[in-house]
């Protein structure tokens, strides 16, 4: 039976220490939150983002745009943004919900790359392909980073392992694999045109699952002691839960986890660690904005 990491305690964990760091600092940090429309999903994660970062004592701003807004609307809040020396961290509530068509790239790379706490912008994803992971020169994107965090309470040494990393995307799959490269790990990616990808899973000492397909790694995929981080959620019908249906990452849970040394579960796994790792982000521009300030 692999021992199961819990997101959850993790992110409790960093919760204490933010908590601890944000009552030493002569500033209150404060992050804005831009949304266009009004998805529920989107407001799930907005209001778990702003209850943590309430619990460690960062302010939060929810900039909340109608569905109707154009680009140059967005545009115009992002820029007052960057402009409000008050605000240390903005993030854009992805996907929009609108009537009018917006650049996604656009938006998320005129957010300031000192504010980028969510680390999408192409500078910040530029120099984590460079391997700039130390926390000084850009903002590491949160599910990956949280990735990394939930692997090492596993006990393994990241080092000369091999991992494989599923899906490509620029949010998880792409950043995840450059950060295993640069934590000294062999790095193979799958995405849709990998030809056999079972077999290449089962040589992986760790798997990170961010394909976005429900239960798609199966028991006989792994390799005895595998660590494996699972970054899907999907909600698949189910008569016998009150609520009609049942979340499920892209592991086949039941069965890997008697394979699996170590296995993150869904949900309570990578999501909680995403969020922690957010307002971690937004922490540290705040000391970066004092730092520069008093210097």
């Amino acid at each position: 039976m692999a021992q199961i990491i819990s997101g959850k305690e993790v992110a409790l964990e960093i919760q204490q220490r933010l908590r601890e760091e944000v009552a030493q600092l002569t500033v209150t940090p404060k992050l804005a939150i831009v949304q266009v429309g009004n998805r529920e999903d989107s407001n799930v994660y907005i209001r778990m983002k702003r209850k943590f970062a309430s619990d460690v004592g960062v302010l939060t701003d929810h900039i909340l745009l109608p569905r109707t807004s154009n680009e140059s609307e967005v545009i115009a809040t992002v820029t007052s943004l960057n402009n409000d020396t008050s605000v240390h961290g903005i993030i854009v509530q992805l996907p929009f919900e609108c009537d009018n068509k917006i650049s996604t790239d656009k938006i998320t790379n005129l957010v300031s790359p000192d504010k980028d706490v969510d680390g999408l912008s192409d500078l910040n994803a530029g120099k984590l392909l460079h391997g700039q992971i130390d926390g000084k020169s850009c903002f590491l994107p949160c599910t990956p980073n949280g990735c990394i965090e939930l692997i090492k309470k596993s006990g393994i040494e990241i080092a000369r392992t091999r991992s494989v990393v599923i899906g490509r995307s620029k949010i998880v799959g792409s950043p995840m694999a450059q950060l295993l490269l640069w934590h000294n790990s062999t790095v193979t990616i799958i995405h849709s045109h990998t030809k056999n990808p079972a077999a290449l899973v089962r040589e992986a000492d760790i798997v990170v699952a961010a394909a976005g397909s429900p239960e798609l790694v199966r028991g006989n995929w792994l390799k005895p002691g595998a660590v494996v981080i699972d970054c899907g959620i999907t909600a698949l019908p189910d008569p016998n839960k009150k609520s009609g249906q049942r979340l499920v990452g892209d592991v086949a849970f039941a069965e890997c986890k008697d394979i699996a040394k170590a296995i993150t579960p869904v949900p309570g796994g990578v999501g909680p660690m995403t969020v922690a790792m957010l307002i971690s982000n937004t922490v540290d521009a705040a000391k970066r904005h004092l730092k520069n300030t008093s210097g």
